[in-house]
Formats: C-alpha cells, sequence, structure tokens
C-alpha cells in the first residue's frame, strides 16, 4: 500500500514528550509512520494504542507486545481505552484528513484524479456512500454543505448544477461529478477539490467526529498529558485552537470567583507549526499542514 511519509513527524513526537514507560495514543494510525516512530521511544513497559476505521490499515499492524491496533473511529476513544484498562494517557495524536493510501486508491472515490465510485467512506463497510448521500440530499443542505465544509464560492449554482444532473440520471462516479463541475469554473481543479473535501466531510461526519475527540482526549489524558493535533483545513484548525484555548466547543472558558479563566489545558504551541519547504517538497500532501499542542493542567478544573 501506498502511504507517503508522516507529516511533521519530528515536530509531533518533540510536542508528544514522550516518556519511556508511558502510555499513548495515535487515532489516525493510517501507514503506521507516526506509531512506529512513538515505539521506537518507549522502553519495555510503555503501550500504543493505534485507532483506525478504514480495514485497509490493518494490513500495516505492528508486531509489537506494546501495539494494540484499534479497527475502529476514534469518536470510541474513551469506550475502547476503558476496555483495554487505559484511562489517564500521556499523550493522543492525531493526524487528521485523508490519507495517502486513501487518496491514490481511486475505488475510494476520494481523489480528483482518477476515476472510480463515488463513495469517500473512511470505512467504505459502514454508512452511506458520497452516491448515496447525494440522492437523498436537499437543495438547502447541499448549499449549505459545499458553503461550510468546502467553502466552495457561488455554492447555490454549483448545488443546482449537481442536483439537475441527479435528476436525470445518479450520480455513481467520480468523473460523473467532475463533469458537472467542469463547466462552472474556471480555476477547476481548485473547485474539484473544495466539493471532493464538502462531501467527505459530510459523509463522515468528520466535524461532528473532531469534536468528540477533543473531548473525550480531555478526559482520557491524564495531568501533565499532551494532545497534539495535525489539521489540514481551517474547519479542523479552528475548532482545534478554539477548544485548546477555550476548552469549550463553542463560547469562551468559564471564570471564578477571582476572574481567572478555568480551562483544561495549557498551550505548547502559541502559533501553529507548518512544514519546511524541505518537507513539503518531498510530501507535497504536507503543504497545508497545521500542527497544534497542548497540555492537559493539574488539578480541577471544572
Amino acid at each position: 500500500m501506498t502511504y507517503h511519509s508522516p507529516v511533521l513527524l519530528q515536530e509531533s513526537l518533540d510536542l508528544l514528550k514522550i516518556r519511556p514507560n508511558g502510555t499513548y495514543v495515535d487515532v489516525t494510525f493510517g501507514g503506521g509512520g507516526h506509531s512506529r516512530a512513538i515505539l521506537e521511544r518507549l522502553g519495555p513497559a510503555g503501550r500504543l494504542f493505534a485507532f483506525d476505521q478504514d480495514p485497509d490499515a490493518a494490513a500495516n499492524a505492528l508486531d509489537d507486545p506494546r501495539f494494540t491496533l484499534i479497527p475502529h473511529n476514534f469518536e470510541h476513544l474513551r469506550r475502547f481505552l476503558k476496555l483495554h484498562k487505559a484511562t489517564d494517557v500521556d499523550g493522543i495524536l492525531a493526524d487528521l484528513g485523508v490519507s495517502s493510501h486513501q487518496f491514490d486508491v481511486f475505488d475510494r472515490g476520494f481523489s480528483i484524479r482518477g476515476d472510480g465510485p463515488l463513495d469517500m467512506r473512511m470505512n467504505p463497510r459502514i454508512g452511506q456512500s458520497a452516491a448515496e448521500w447525494m440522492q437523498e440530499v436537499d437543495e438547502l443542505t447541499l448549499v449549505r454543505t459545499l458553503a461550510v465544509y468546502g467553502e466552495v464560492d457561488q455554492p447555490k449554482r454549483v448545488a443546482q448544477a449537481i442536483l439537475a444532473a441527479q435528476y436525470q440520471a445518479p450520480i455513481l462516479r467520480t468523473q460523473t461529478l467532475l463533469d458537472i463541475l467542469e463547466p462552472l469554473g474556471t480555476r477547476g481543479e481548485k473547485l474539484f477539490a473544495k466539493v471532493f473535501q464538502a462531501l467527505r466531510i459530510a459523509v463522515n461526519r468528520e466535524m461532528e467526529v473532531l469534536e468528540q475527540l477533543l473531548e473525550s482526549g480531555r478526559d482520557v489524558l491524564a495531568p501533565g498529558g499532551r494532545f497534539v493535533v495535525i489539521s489540514y483545513h481551517s474547519l479542523e484548525d479552528r475548532r482545534v485552537k478554539r477548544y485548546f484555548r477555550e476548552g469549550k466547543l463553542e463560547g469562551e472558558a468559564p471564570r471564578d470567583t477571582f476572574g481567572n479563566r478555568l480551562v483544561p489545558f495549557s498551550l505548547i504551541t502559541r502559533k501553529a507549526l507548518i512544514p519546511s519547504p524541505d518537507e513539503v517538497q518531498e510530501n507535497p500532501r504536507a503543504r497545508s499542514a497545521k500542527l497544534r499542542g497542548a497540555e492537559k493542567r493539574e488539578g480541577s478544573w471544572l
């Protein structure tokens, strides 16, 4: 399977501040690049749990007694760590978005570079494909999806073109969707990427799942544990930035009677870290990556 080099690898490891006897979680296992690097820094008593809902990821499972692969979406983080008696972990790493392998296998439906079934599910065994989702979606929902999740210009125009074509015949393949989008803008590939991103986020409930990860991650981290997230578009990054800063998905952090902010995290990155030009040249997937980290504070903050 084709998996490129893990993005922002050294920077992620530095932020995790790995302790040899610690317990860590890689919630986006993929090709296992980040997990291998974490294991190299763990001692015999260390443990690493990895999550990945994509069945293809199982082929990359690491043969190491300290490693456990959990083949589920990381929205179930709290439940499965509890089953494994790992409720106070020392670090969590999330490398969000689509893996290189998923983009490169056209049959998965993520890529604008080749034709395949319009699927886009991270786990193709669960839920609706993008084709099935579009057969049921109404215009208002599609407009909102394109505007919010894809930041598409003129989302109503794009939505109406998609739905008009869908009315004539179901849109079942990626190339069919690309052909519909082709006449709608002079900057074709940019529009293609935005529409595909919007549909993918909707089909996989990516924003909802990310929010669940942030809240459950806070709960399972031990005091002093570190939460490290790599995001690839502004929707993800804004949510991570807000949660690390405020400890809430909406609004500002509460304050005590003295006016002190009651927040669960201390920031370890005031500003997002980005890949070096050399890394972007070697691995183009890294070009939009942003890395943020936070450390869980000691004591009660509720």
